[in-house]
């Protein structure tokens, strides 16, 4: 910490505070406004994160997938070794999409702009956004090494002085199926940064500041005061959990021991699965980091904005050439399939000690996407980004389907449907799905997919928790596990799919687990799942031991 920064007034300290997150707010809206691809302007899966001069992140929009956070600050010192701050220029604008680097899988791009005041710079406007298309092995799962799944960009310069990289550009447009949607974005995010640029020399003036060195300095020091006087409440000692997950061709096994000493929480992975050369499903260390980040955010520190200074006291080590620490070309792309249950993996053996924060498993996100040519649509690329229901908590039932843990959204049926030849035939809740408890889990969801069109396109799924079902904590059972039909048919491989026409592909997500024993949850609240249509009649009986008939169900 810096002891010899200035005093600063509370209240002031979060005017300013606010004021830089609201500049960032704006900045994502602005992508959405310009982006090009549902995957980033209706998915909304992209982050944008301002940054102090040494690359430390200081706050990021409301909206941003928590993960990109943490992972920003270690890719954009990563490109100031190859780009010095002192050698960038105005109008400069940096890029990586090396997983190693950044964000873990090709299809992410790193987008770093520095801020320039009074000729030096003061800050950095990062945007890390998945991107439609990078070239290479359309199906994201079945890849054999990271050569394979696309074109990786090293850190460069995709501006010089205001001026477009041409090179690259076109090296980036040649390499991939829709150029339009990749191209777009990247501009458009580009543009976005010089939004948040001037706003915040807006912010500079009206304050009459200098530079922000001492209000990231302090936003960072208070941050990690708090996370470290929460952890220190934490019994020293070591807690241990093991959840085994779906992989692709077989079952992969996640562990974790936290030992907190004092202030500091170390996580330890040692015990997982091995690296795979079977599926994309490996996490370099920089996702794994930023996803061992979020549980002690939400239990320790949930109503304190997402900064560097939250994450110091936290040390994260997996074994090199273990799953979650993947060795190069190791394939990366659906590596959210592993990621998306470290947070599973910590809460489980921490539950514990986070108490009415901790949350039992989740259904998981289930990447959905089609691409193809007709000559109504032309070329496309079209995302959605479906969950299952969430995990229980101590005092709260699970939600219905919704992001957790990555922030994003649904693209909307009208929009999905306004782009490409694929109709949502259905999209609703899945009764006795949710995982029974005292509190009881999120329920799982349904959707349909019919090609309409007369042509046979490309459809991609990336489903979890088809074979491992989500955990339940404190004595909760565990969510129903999930399924793809296709054509009526159960699959469980999941290459790309030749989509005909007239073809239909079903969701089937997995419910949220369960929180406390289900033999303790209230009658009253089974009637009102039963009435919601969370939970049948049967299920009342075979879940809870609970017996009821329609007339007391309506009354």
């Amino acid at each position: 910490m810096n002891e010899s920064a200035p005093e600063f007034d509370l209240i002031q300290l979060e005017i300013q505070w606010q004021r830089l997150i609201s500049i960032m707010d704006e900045v994502d809206n602005a992508v959405i406004k310009t982006s090009f691809s549902t995957i980033v302007g209706e998915s909304h899966d992209f982050a944008c994160i301002l940054l102090n001069a040494e690359g430390g992140s200081i706050c990021q929009s409301s909206f941003s997938p928590p993960d990109f956070c943490v992972i920003l600050p270690r890719t954009t010192r990563s490109m100031l070794e190859r780009f010095p701050v002192e050698s960038l220029r105005e109008g400069d604008v940096l890029v990586t999409n090396d997983p190693w680097l950044a964000a873990g899988h090709l299809p992410d791009y790193a987008i770093v702009t520095p801020v320039f005041h009074h000729g030096r710079v003061v800050a950095f406007m990062g945007t890390i956004a998945h991107l439609s298309d990078v070239g290479g092995h359309p199906g994201d799962i079945i890849a054999g090494d990271v050569f394979t799944e696309g074109v990786r960009i090293p850190p460069a310069k995709l501006y010089e002085e205001g001026r477009e990289n041409a090179l690259l550009f076109q090296l980036i447009g040649q390499n991939c199926r829709v150029p339009n949607l990749v191209l777009g974005d990247l501009r458009a995010i580009v543009g976005t940064h010089q939004v948040g640029a001037r706003r915040l020399r807006e912010f500079l003036d009206d304050y009459d500041l200098a530079d922000i060195v001492d209000l990231s300095t302090e936003i960072h020091d208070r941050s990690e005061r708090v996370m470290r006087e929460r952890i220190a409440a934490i019994p020293d000692g070591s807690y241990e959990f093991g959840l085994d997950i779906d992989g692709y061709h077989e079952i992969v096994h996640l562990h974790a021991t936290v030992r907190i000493e004092g202030s500091d929480a170390y996580v330890d992975y040692t015990g997982t699965s091995p690296q795979t050369d079977k599926a994309a499903i490996n996490c370099v260390y920089n996702v794994t980091f930023s996803s061992s980040m979020y549980p002690f955010k939400c239990a320790l520190v949930p109503t304190i904005p997402n900064n560097e200074g939250l994450f110091r006291p936290v040390h994260v080590s997996a074994p090199e050439g273990c799953i979650l620490n993947t060795t190069f070309p190791h394939p990366v792309n659906a590596r959210a399939k592993t990621t998306n249950n470290i947070n599973q993996v910590l809460f489980g053996a921490l539950w514990p000690a986070f108490g009415e924060h901790a949350q039992a498993g989740s259904g998981s996100i289930w990447p959905f996407s089609v691409s193809g040519r007709t000559a109504e649509h032309g070329e496309f690329s079209v995302h959605v980004l479906p969950h299952g229901g969430r995990g229980s908590m101590r005092e709260l039932d699970g939600l219905v389907p919704i992001a957790f843990p990555h922030n994003s959204s649904v693209t909307p049926v009208e929009i999905w449907e306004g782009q490409c030849p694929v109709m949502i035939l259905n999209k609703s809740l899945l009764a006795d799905s949710a995982g029974a408890g005292r509190q009881r889990g999120g329920p799982g969801q349904v959707m349909t997919f019919r090609n309409t069109g007369d042509v046979t396109i490309n459809a991609r799924v990336r489903p979890d928790k088809i074979f491992c079902a989500p955990p339940g904590l404190d004595g909760g059972q565990p969510g129903k596990t999930g399924e793809v039909r296709f054509n009526g048919e159960v699959i469980t491989q999941f290459p790309i799919l030749a989509f005909q026409p007239g073809d239909e592909i079903e969701l089937r997500m997995p419910g949220g687990a369960g929180f406390g024993a289900s033999d303790q949850r209230d009658v009253a609240a089974i009637r009102r799942d039963v009435a919601a249509g969370i939970v049948t009649i049967e299920g009342a009986r075979s879940d809870y031991g609970v017996r009821l008939d329609d007339a007391r169900v309506s009354s």
